[in-house]
C-alpha cells in the first residue's frame, strides 16, 4: 500500500537528445530497468542529425526517483561519456512531467573514449638522464602531439612528476592515463601540449620531492635540488631538442600527491619559468612551515594555479588548499597576477584514477582559457 502511496507518475514525460550522429540506436538505461543495456522498451527515436527522444508510456510509473544513462547499439562499450572521455554522472530528471533536453558530449567506441588516429607521439628521451645536481639518473620521456613530426609549430610543455603512473597501464597504483586523454584534448583542439614526463625516485621518492624545511624525519630533504635540475638541467635540455615554446608563459609544471607539493616547491622558487601549476591533492600537511617568503625576490609574475582535492581525502586536504591559496596571494608582490581554480570532488580519493579524470579539465583552463 505505502509502495503505491511512494510511486511516481511519469507517463508522457518526454526526453529528447542531441548527441554525435553515428546511425546506430540508442537507448535508455537506468534504475528503472536494472541498467539492462539495449532494452528495447526503451528505444529512442530518431529523427535525423544526431536527434533523439523516447516518450514514456501512459502505464509507466517508478518508486524511487529517476536515474538514467544513454547506451548505443552493442551495450556499455557504447555509452555516452563527456567531453573529455570521462564517465557521467547519471542523470537525474528534474520534473516527471513535460520535456527534458539531454546532450550528449561523446560516445565510447568499442569500449576506447578517445580515437587512435589522435594518440601522442610517445618517445623515450633516455633511460638514464643524467640529474647532476643528485648524482643520479632517470627515465624522461616526452608525449608530443599527434601531429608533432608533420607540422613545424611550437608547442607549451607541461612538466609532470611520477612519470611511472601517467601513462603505464599496468602501472601498480593505476594510471592517469595521460596519453589517451591527450588524444582526446587533441581531437576537440586542445592537445598542441607536450609533456614530460618524469619519473620517481622509487624508494627515495619521499626525500626527493620534500623541500627543504626542518625537522623532516624522513631522511635528507633533496627538493632544493631536484628542482633546480629541473629548471636549470632538464628545461634547457627540452629546449634546445624540441620545438617548444621556451617563455613562462608558455611551461608548466605539476603533480599528485608528493609530486604536486615539489611541483608548488618549484613554483614558489621559479616563478619566472613556470606560470602554470597543476596541482592535484598536494602533501601540503608534508611541509606546513613551507616558505612562501622566496616569491618576494621577484618584481612580479603571472601564475595560474589549477588545485585538484577530493572530498573523502584526508581530514585536513580542503583545509590545507584553503591556507596555501591565502598564502600565495598574500605573499605575492603587489603588482603580481595569481588566478587560482580550486576543483573538489565530493566524493574523491586519492587515486591515479581521479587525478586521471581531472588531467583534461585542468589543461582547459591553464592552457585554453
Amino acid at each position: 500500500m505505502n509502495g503505491e502511496k511512494n510511486r511516481t507518475d511519469y507517463k508522457g514525460l518526454n526526453i529528447s537528445m542531441k548527441a554525435p550522429d553515428t546511425g546506430d540506436n540508442v537507448f535508455l538505461s537506468g534504475n528503472f530497468n536494472n541498467w539492462q543495456a539495449n532494452d528495447v522498451k526503451f528505444k529512442m527515436t530518431y529523427h535525423g542529425h544526431g536527434q533523439y527522444s523516447f516518450v514514456f508510456p501512459s502505464d509507466f510509473s517508478f518508486s524511487q526517483p529517476l536515474e538514467y544513462k544513454y547506451v548505443r547499439s552493442g551495450g556499455w562499450k557504447f555509452g555516452e561519456i563527456d567531453r573529455f572521455g570521462n564517465e557521467v554522472d547519471n542523470r537525474i530528471p528534474f520534473t516527471s512531467k513535460g520535456e527534458i533536453k539531454d546532450t550528449v558530449a561523446r560516445w565510447r567506441n568499442d569500449g576506447k573514449y578517445y580515437r587512435s588516429e589522435f594518440y601522442p607521439n610517445i618517445q623515450t628521451i633516455s633511460h638514464k638522464f643524467e640529474i647532476p645536481q643528485l648524482i643520479k639518473t632517470r627515465r624522461i620521456t616526452a608525449l608530443l602531439p599527434f601531429d608533432y613530426d608533420t607540422s613545424n609549430r611550437r608547442y607549451p610543455v607541461l612538466y609532470l612528476q611520477d612519470g611511472q603512473n601517467l601513462f603505464d597501464d599496468n602501472a601498480p597504483f593505476g594510471s592517469w592515463e595521460v596519453d589517451k586523454k591527450l588524444a582526446v584534448l587533441s581531437e576537440i583542439g586542445m592537445g598542441n601540449v607536450i609533456v614530460i614526463a618524469i619519473d620517481h625516485a622509487k624508494e627515495e621518492r619521499i626525500n626527493e620531492f620534500s623541500p627543504a624545511v626542518h625537522n623532516l624525519n624522513k631522511g635528507a630533504a633533496e627538493g632544493k635540488r631536484y628542482v633546480r635540475f629541473l629548471a636549470e638541467t632538464l628545461k634547457p635540455f627540452i629546449d634546445q631538442n624540441f620545438r617548444t615554446i621556451p617563455d613562462s608563459h608558455n611551461t608548466g609544471i605539476g603533480g599528485s600527491s608528493m609530486g604536486a607539493l615539489i611541483s608548488i616547491y618549484a613554483g614558489i622558487l621559479y616563478p619566472n619559468i613556470y606560470s602554470k601549476l597543476m596541482i592535484f591533492s598536494p602533501s601540503l600537511w608534508m611541509t606546513p612551515e613551507i616558505s612562501f617568503n622566496k616569491l618576494n625576490k621577484f618584481s612580479s609574475f603571472h601564475t595560474k594555479i589549477y588545485v585538484y582535492a577530493g572530498g573523502k581525502e584526508s581530514e585536513n586536504m580542503i583545509n590545507n588548499i584553503k591556507r596555501f591559496e591565502g598564502r600565495v596571494k598574500e605573499r605575492a608582490p603587489q603588482d603580481s597576477q595569481v588566478n587560482f581554480k580550486i576543483s573538489i570532488d565530493p566524493d574523491g580519493v586519492h587515486s591515479e584514477r581521479h587525478w586521471g579524470r581531472e588531467f583534461p579539465k585542468a589543461i582547459d583552463w591553464l592552457f585554453y582559457n
